[in-house]
């Protein structure tokens, strides 16, 4: 607790420091998509890709080697500002450690092979830095891990539901002298594997009705096994994981919120501490307070939210007697807990009556209302367009009404952009998020449109400006109407419940961001893991099967790989694995990369997808289902909106959310801790 150990831990903890310590995470990350086997290739189907870039042996790991050197720095402060004493305790930091040690022996010997070896396993270790730098992603991991166990019962009765219904069907469909009723047995049900693989597709629906179908041609009521199977495992034992999953995280936010209030009040109080004097009073009892002069002092030298330190300085400045109590002490840093909202500069005043009525005019609701009227009627008049011009080939369009509806719209833009400027002055005009939007897109569309104009000239009967020139800016003006159809958002503050909709999206896009590092790095992890057991396994027009479809001059069977032309999915390089992982992930159709990968791998494959699907699909997504659900309760309770938004001063913070239902620690809590706290040696 030296000054110069605390000088550390502050430089540490700097914007800086954190901000470059983030940016080696990323580059180290992001070093997957140049290395061996590169992504820099227009596309990722392997019938048509060309030649990956290489980089030269040596440059990606010097910018490892870099990165290794700053991981080493970082670890190396952590563990002097803890002690050895809680080093040894703290299992991420040994984590840390251990995994530096084997990305170093592991890059050693890359360098030894020139580059050349197949297997990197410090590619596979890289998300741990990710992991270790983010608290709240420790935390959800941790909560992720409390809820395995029983998250294992149910997908252990799942595959209990499955194995069952399996052998039923296996003895249902067994093979016959029937070569019409033996469809279902040789296309699902032909052997123990086959069989497991096609009722575990069942249960996501990817291949429902398929599977059903040869038998349910012969006899209706083959049908009941299915249909009782996806009831049983679909709809009660999976939504019964979701509810289970939702159980046990409900209020995982609340808690976290709660731990973050006591280690504030705690720090608040320790702070009070340290500051306090002791004061005699009438009756002969020792009071405790903290000087106003000496915490604005001290204020002065702390990094804190402007906002937040002016609110605490106006509040000192006006201390009855200039000194505070515990209970006045802790009160006054409830400023951290609030988010101003944004005190927009003022109007400008202006001795024209004409100006005035012009700033009255623009600053009616009715201007707003007038301006997302235009927007639906400019995205209807293109939809119109599009519609009347869908069947007609380019030599046939007359794009003259197109070309005139979008100079109208776009010349209105820009008047009521330069009516807002006016009537509100730059700088008020430009503190409005929806403003800095709607002015950069009408700058744009303006200058896209004169560029149309000075090429082609402008709009008259039979324009086509598709077939003038080399390079056809005729793809600006669909530009153009594309960004039109963004601008449309602008109607999202003027309706009430939309407006909550997207202030809540917002909110849970802030909440999620932890779990949204977590696929992350799961993402990562088995993308590399695929990179080392499938690279190069898929081939153009190998391993043909049953012919039913035509391509070329060969033939595929219906809905496999090959004739639904999923060549781009493959794991030939990082960034076409991470798309791969993502339409299995989505689980429509996965039932194609099953059959696919064990054809032209091996049939073990299914076992790396199976658990990706459970990982991905079946766990990660019910958590965020999970966490989706308490974020929008808490959001959408009738206390959070009980006042009106004029009302408001403060936007929204989590800790003002769970205001209402988080616990104040104790007086005798707080105390307790701070006895027991090492470096804090109390007056009292």
């Amino acid at each position: 607790m030296d000054s110069q150990s605390l000088w550390l831990y502050r430089w540490y903890y700097s914007r800086i420091c954190q901000w470059v310590l983030s940016l080696t995470i990323t580059l180290i990350l992001a070093l997957a998509f140049i290395e061996i086997p590169s992504s820099l290739t227009i596309t990722s189907d392997v019938r048509y890709r060309g030649t990956a870039w290489a980089p030269p042996c040596g440059l990606t790991e010097s910018i490892e080697l870099l990165c290794f050197f700053i991981f080493i720095a970082d670890v190396s402060v952590k563990s002097y500002l803890i002690g050895w004493e809680e080093f040894r305790k703290t299992k991420w930091l040994l984590a840390y450690i251990l995994i530096l040690v084997v990305s170093l022996i592991d890059w050693t010997v890359s360098l030894s092979f020139s580059c050349t070896e197949t297997v990197r396993i410090r590619r596979i270790l890289r998300p741990f830095f990710l992991l270790q730098n983010s608290s709240m992603m420790k935390k959800t991991l941790k909560c992720i891990n409390s809820t395995l166990p029983e998250m294992a019962s149910v997908v252990l009765l799942l595959a209990v539901h499955l194995c069952l219904f399996t052998m039923f069907g296996m003895l249902l469909f067994a093979r016959t002298k029937d070569k019409q009723q033996e469809k279902e047995w040789v296309g699902y049900f032909h052997n123990l594997p086959d069989s497991l693989t096609s009722l575990l597709v069942l249960l996501t629906t990817a291949n429902n009705p398929d599977v059903m179908i040869p038998a349910y041609s012969i006899n209706r009521a083959y049908s009941i096994f299915f249909i009782l199977f996806t009831v049983l495992g679909n709809l009660f034992l999976m939504n019964l994981l979701t509810a289970i999953i939702y159980n046990q995280f409900r209020g995982y936010l609340l808690k976290s919120v709660q731990s973050s209030l006591l280690r504030r009040r705690l720090g608040i109080r320790a702070a009070f501490e340290v500051l306090c004097s002791m004061k005699e009073s009438s009756v002969n009892t020792h009071e405790l307070f903290v000087n106003a002069n000496t915490l604005l002092q001290v204020l002065q030298k702390v990094e804190m939210d402007p906002c937040c330190k002016q609110a605490i300085s106006r509040t000192l400045r006006s201390c009855p007697r200039g000194i505070l109590s515990a209970a006045s002490f802790q009160k006054l840093f409830d400023e951290l807990e609030k988010d101003p909202v944004k005190q927009h500069p003022p109007k400008p005043e202006y001795q024209s009556l004409f100006l005035q009525k012009v700033q009255f005019g623009v600053g009616h609701r009715f201007f707003g209302y007038l301006g997302n009227f235009v927007a639906l009627a400019n995205i209807v008049s293109i939809c119109v367009v599009l519609v009347m011009d869908a069947d007609k080939q380019p030599s046939e369009r007359d794009d003259y009404f197109l070309g005139a509806i979008n100079c109208f719209f776009i010349l209105y833009y820009l008047l009521e952009m330069l009516l807002k400027i006016l009537a509100m002055g730059f700088k008020r005009y430009l503190s409005y998020p929806s403003n800095r939007f709607d002015g950069l897109l009408t700058v744009i569309l303006l200058v896209l449109e004169v560029s149309t104009f000075a090429v082609y000239g402008f709009p008259h009967p039979g324009w086509r400006p598709e077939m003038m020139g080399l390079l056809s800016l005729w793809d600006m003006v669909r530009l153009v109407n594309m960004l039109i159809v963004f601008r449309f958002l602008r109607i999202i503050p003027n309706m009430k419940f939309m407006a909550l909709v997207a202030s809540t999206l917002l909110d849970l896009v802030k909440n999620l961001r932890a779990f949204a590092g977590v696929l992350v790095v799961v993402f990562y992890a088995f993308a590399i893991t695929g990179i080392v057991l499938f690279k190069g396994a898929v081939v153009p027009m190998g391993n043909i099967s049953v012919v039913n479809a035509t391509s070329g001059n060969s033939t595929f069977q219906c809905g496999t790989y090959e004739q639904l032309e999923y060549w781009p999915n493959n794991f030939d390089d990082f960034a076409a694995a991470v798309v791969t992982l993502w339409d299995v992930m989505v689980v429509n159709n996965w039932q194609v990369f099953l059959d696919a990968f064990s054809r032209y791998s091996s049939p073990w494959s299914k076992i790396y997808f199976v658990a990706w699907w459970l990982i991905s699909s079946v766990i990660w997504v019910n958590l965020f289902v999970a966490l989706l659900l308490e974020n929008f309760i808490h959001k959408w309770d009738r206390h959070s909106h009980r006042r009106s938004l004029s009302e408001i001063e403060y936007q929204t913070t989590v800790e003002l959310m769970f205001r209402d239902v988080l616990q104040e620690p104790t007086e005798e809590e707080l105390m307790e801790k701070l006895h027991q706290h090492p470096h804090l040696q109390l007056c009292r």
